[in-house]
């Protein structure tokens, strides 16, 4: 809901504040006063394409802002908030600023919570916050997907069940479809994918390597290209710890030995040699395994040679072509190869996987076909209820011989939304051919027209804000009467905005704002001596009897027209509190 608008320099408006609440605003004053700014300045906040023509004589830019309170969460706050806009939070609500200015060469800016924005973003909040329908504005309704999006709202739970149903079976056929498509058009590439994965299977099984074998095979290959070195080394060092061929007590065991001989025979006289000849006993320990581990190293290598090392430098080559083909480890190829026999389960099963798909399509052909025809048939029915109900309004609107059709007819193939093609017809007198909305009738015919369908529309498909201009033109008496009632009635749901001239309708406000064009003299001689500036204001009660008798009457203090004013709004009063 728009709570503000201000108003600079726009054609005769110098400055003006409107303050905007719930229920139904009108917007009057005389001809050429500048009613139509309050429009244009809206049109600017809704993204519309700027005019320097605009920009008041002599000003450099004119400007138009609005306060919008919105639903915290929304939509239009979620994609206000991307856009970079900062909101003003108050008990589950949200306050979001929108400005538009003009400069008097053309240049245009937009700015969303007081960030500078791209006017594209304000046309995109502006399609979910305002609704203005006019002689020279675009329809609400105007495309094939508004019209059945309103229709299936119409339609109610019935129909909104049956459209979950048939799209949740139209999203599993449609998916279906694509992957049959898929699996035939890569019916090529995958049997030459599957050929691939059975030769480099067979390759790995035929060489099974086992997992870490190259590494271990690595070390082996080192070890057997210097077996001699080793085992020389070995026995050698084996010969230091215990060897006959050195003599008595010159080996590292005997010697050791020797040195805890003579600490034990001393030992009882301190401890702490004591405990030195102890640790000397387990050096002999270890320096005895030692020489045994030794031992069984040099004489194990004996059996290794040429022969096996050859055998190992073969393994290692067999590896290394898996290797280099598959992975950088034995490890990894073997992760690869589980991974590979996987697919290829998969690419070989993938002939009896169309054959499933083939019996699911069919099946789910038959589901989503019934499910299309069961919502044409509640939208067949929703069509004729709404399009009775719009034209029992458009005869209430002094428009008693014309009738909405709304037509539902096969579309050339199935979407997510159905099987039809919905249009909204207008047929403006018994037999004319009906025509597509906004063709065929004039500014304020068409205004009406929206009006019945705004107002049957309100309670399942509301937009928060509504800006009827010239929907009372051509029209007077009763007629501007029932006009005045509609919107009271669609204000109930929904603000709305309304410029006109008629005091029947605007007897039915909520809210009344007076546009007042004063000239004001700058003190010289001649035609160009002065200027006009408008003034707008919010109207309490007792100027609302004044601007009525002046609107019936053009004499704002008749007694006469003022009784008739105050009659107005008490008949208004009456019928909208019933």
């Amino acid at each position: 809901m728009i709570e503000e608008m201000r108003i600079r320099d726009l054609g005769v408006i110098s400055d003006a504040t409107l303050t905007l609440g719930p229920g139904l605003t009108v917007v009057t004053g005389e001809t050429g006063a500048g009613k139509t700014m309050v429009i244009t300045a809206l049109g600017l906040l809704l993204g519309a394409r700027s005019d320097a023509g605009s920009v008041r004589l002599g000003a450099k830019s004119a400007s138009a802002e609005a306060i919008v309170r919105l639903e915290h969460g929304s939509a239009v706050a979620e994609r206000a908030v991307e856009a970079g806009a900062v909101l003003e939070e108050f008990d589950g609500t949200a306050e979001l600023i929108l400005a538009r200015t003009v400069t008097s060469e053309g240049r245009s800016r937009a700015y969303v919570g007081g960030r500078t924005a791209p006017v594209g973003v304000l046309s995109e909040l502006g399609e979910h916050l305002v609704v203005v329908h006019g002689q020279s504005d675009q329809l609400r309704l105007k495309g094939a997907a508004a019209q059945r999006g309103a229709l299936d709202k119409f339609g109610g739970p019935k129909l909104a069940a049956e459209l979950e149903a048939y799209a949740g079976s139209y999203q599993r056929w449609r998916g279906a479809i694509a992957e049959r498509n898929r699996l035939q058009s890569e019916a090529r590439e995958r049997a030459r994918e599957a050929e691939s994965l059975t030769a480099a299977l067979a390759e790995i099984d035929e060489v099974d390597p086992q997992p870490g074998e190259d590494v271990t095979l690595k070390a082996d290959s080192m070890r057997l290209g210097n077996v001699e070195e080793l085992r020389t080394a070995a026995l050698t060092a084996h010969s230091a710890l215990v060897s006959e061929d050195f003599g008595a007590a010159v080996d590292a065991v005997s010697l050791v030995d020797e040195a805890k001989r003579q600490l034990e025979g001393v030992a009882e006289h301190d401890q702490e040699l004591e405990t030195l000849a102890g640790r000397l006993a387990e050096v002999g320990y270890l320096l005895a395994d030692i020489s045994g581990e030794l031992a069984a190293y040099g004489t194990a290598l004996e059996g290794e040679g040429p022969a096996r090392l050859a055998e190992v430098e073969a393994r290692r080559a067999a590896l290394a072509v898996l290797v280099r083909k598959y992975a950088p480890s034995i490890d990894e190829v073997l992760q690869w190869r589980e991974e590979s026999a996987l697919r290829l389960e998969e690419l070989t099963g993938d002939s009896s996987r169309v054959e499933e798909l083939e019996a699911e399509i069919e099946e789910l052909d038959a589901v989503v076909r019934t499910g299309a025809a069961a919502v044409s048939a509640l939208r067949q029915e929703a069509a004729r209820h709404l399009a009775e109900r719009v034209s029992d309004e458009l005869s209430a609107l002094a428009m008693p011989d014309a009738t909405l059709l709304i037509e539902v007819t096969p579309a050339e193939s199935l979407t997510i939304h159905g099987g039809d093609d919905i249009s909204f017809n207008l047929c403006p007198h018994p037999g004319s051919a009906p025509r597509p909305l906004g063709k065929g009738a004039s500014g304020g015919e068409l205004s009406r027209v929206m009006l019945a369908i705004e107002v049957v529309l309100a309670a399942v498909d509301p937009v928060p804000t509504f800006v009827f201009d010239e929907v009372d033109a051509g029209v007077g008496g009763k007629a501007a009467v029932e006009i005045g009632r509609r919107l009271a009635m669609l204000a109930q749901h929904v603000q709305v905005i309304v410029v006109t001239h008629l005091p029947q309708v605007a007897a039915f406000a909520a809210r009344h704002v007076r546009v007042t064009k004063n000239v004001h003299s700058t003190g010289g001689d001649g035609e160009d001596s002065g200027f006009t500036a408008s003034d707008v204001q919010v109207l309490p009660e007792a100027e609302r009897v004044r601007e009525l008798a002046r609107m019936l009457a053009g004499q704002e203090d008749s007694a006469s027209a003022r009784a008739h004013a105050e009659e107005l709004l008490a008949d208004a009063a009456r019928t909208t509190s019933r």
